[in-house]
């Protein structure tokens, strides 16, 4: 894929888009139990690699919490998690009174809809889905706009499809499925262009543990700017949903207007307040990350450069869903990147596994492209 190739810019009609799955549901990555049992393979043979889940696993400190923790769940937790966001303010160094916690980050969009909806929510495509499920929920229109081939946005093109009734723009960096960061300055210019505008721009920074900048801080001079977070990727607790948002205090008080009471539960304030002090743990993670990339810079296809935890592949002339049965036949669950609007039928999204897992994965796309 060629950076310099743009995709031809071009003004979208609200809600469509390229690809004819724009109104389904959420389409998760295939489960074990799923590729087990239609392929007839041993589950403990078989490999996930397509839900960017780390492989390292939790810090033990955060297992333990839950374990110490778990005696007292017929008790409601904190109903604003002032304690996880006291955690969450020493490790960003953000005020915690400008800090909100989730059930996941997901949680944390849901209810920034439930504020910012009904309205328009401007989303560069290809990118996460869900931005587009929580905005219809709470009665949204999205408006999608593609990214160049490379995955960068436009931030002239994003601002040229502001009207008086933008509420949001989503920007995902590390981008999913690109793994690319946006520029801070074209960063920048999209929140000096909304200036005066009733709508905020979400970052997405779900991936940024892996990459090297994040632009957190800007949340501190832009009141236009909320920042989302989450625990599941390099702190490897997908399983029990902590997200946190980064946002002005006028925001949060707001925020807090809307949320759901108790939305994070005991055992999950308890493991995320271990897993946000155990650094020890969270750099092993970020440094078997870093290195299972280079690893997979190795398949023998053209792979997209990566700040996230996952690469990006793309099996031209072949389709995806062909690639993706020839590795789930061997065991290797990967993520057919053909249910992402605006993604095209060539890209498979490769998560970054252990050492070992890796080089099978490099071997069965060798394979593929020799059969």
């Amino acid at each position: 894929m060629s950076p310099s190739a743009k995709i031809t810019s071009m003004k979208h009609t609200p809600g469509t888009g390229t690809n004819t799955n724009t109104n389904s549901g959420y389409v998760p990555g295939r489960s074990i139990a799923e590729i087990a049992e239609e392929y007839n393979i041993p589950v403990d043979s078989i490999i996930k690699l397509g839900s960017n889940e780390t492989p390292l696993g939790p810090s033990p400190a955060a297992v333990q919490a839950v374990t110490d923790r778990a005696s007292g769940i017929s008790v409601y937790p904190e109903s604003d998690a002032k304690d996880l966001c006291n955690a969450i303010s020493e490790y960003t160094g953000h005020p915690a009174e400008t800090i909100v916690a989730g059930a996941g980050m997901d949680g944390v969009i849901d209810t920034l809809m439930r504020i910012l909806m009904p309205g328009e929510a401007i989303i560069p495509t290809p990118t996460f889905s869900y931005y587009a499920i929580s905005a219809r929920a709470h009665h949204g229109t999205p408006v999608f706009t593609p990214r160049n081939r490379d995955f960068s946005v436009d931030p002239q093109n994003i601002l040229s499809q502001v009207t008086d009734e933008t509420r949001v723009i989503f920007i995902c960096s590390p981008n999913n499925p690109g793994g690319n960061l946006i520029p801070e300055s074209d960063l920048r210019i999209i929140l000096e262009g909304l200036e005066g505008r009733d709508a905020i721009v979400f970052l997405d920074e779900a991936y940024v543990e892996f990459s090297e900048r994040s632009m957190i801080n800007l949340a501190k001079k832009h009141d236009n700017l909320v920042v989302g977070r989450t625990l599941s990727k390099a702190f490897g607790l997908a399983g029990l949903r902590v997200g946190y948002g980064v946002m002005s205090e006028r925001t949060r008080e707001r925020y807090l207007k809307y949320a759901t009471p108790f939305a994070v539960s005991s055992l999950a304030t308890a493991a995320g307040i271990a897993a946000l002090g155990d650094r020890e743990h969270l750099t092993r993670s970020i440094r078997l990350v870093r290195d299972g990339r280079k690893k997979l810079a190795g398949i023998p296809f053209p792979v997209h450069p990566s700040e996230a935890n996952f690469v990006l592949v793309n099996v031209s002339p072949h389709r995806s869903d062909a690639v993706c049965d020839f590795l789930a036949r061997r065991g290797l669950i990967v993520r057919d990147c053909s249910s992402f609007r605006d993604a095209g039928d060539s890209l498979v999204r490769v998560s970054v596994g252990t050492a070992e897992q890796n080089a099978r994965v490099v071997d069965a796309f060798s394979e593929f492209q020799n059969s």
